[in-house]
């Protein structure tokens, strides 16, 4: 036979919390992408803007070609200052600041100055990865991908 043990008191009309029972939470925390005025600061950020346009005009290729979707989180620091997306596996591609709408196949955590000189052509990017220079998680072979995205780009 089971017997009931947490005998709770039943609450009654009027029994509410009382003055001063709360405490008044503060602001809500800063999120780690800047506000949009600020981006224009980052180095990276008219590369991204670049990027961003060429993907606009040749998107619907690329997604034929990569069918994936990569996430890069920009740091300085050990902290993440900027996110951007690239959506290469929906509709007819789509880059935008901020984390992806969708899960991402692929997370770059890239430091801005090794991003500026792997998008730039100027360090390997199977070197600086073996070197520890950047993280990837997920499908990591895909970055080789993300990699001839921006070598296209490049010519541009």
């Amino acid at each position: 036979m089971w017997k009931r043990i947490d005998h709770q008191h039943k609450i009654k009309a009027g029994d509410g919390p009382q003055a001063g029972q709360f405490k008044e939470l503060g602001a809500a925390r800063e999120p780690a992408v800047p506000h949009p005025l600020e981006l224009s600061e980052f180095q990276s950020f008219p590369v991204f803007e670049d990027i961003s346009h060429h993907i606009k005009e040749v998107g619907a290729q690329l997604v034929k070609k990569v069918n994936a979707i990569f996430q890069l989180d920009i740091t300085k620091d050990g902290k993440i200052i900027l996110q951007w997306t690239i959506d290469l596996k929906n509709g007819s591609g789509d880059m935008y600041p901020g984390s992806a709408r969708l899960p991402a196949d692929t997370v770059f955590t890239i430091p801005e100055p090794v991003f500026m000189e792997l998008v730039l052509g100027k360090m390997n990017p199977q070197k600086a990865f073996l070197a520890g220079k950047f993280k990837v998680s997920g499908k990591v072979l895909l970055g080789q991908k993300l990699e001839r995205v921006f070598k296209d780009w490049a010519k541009f």
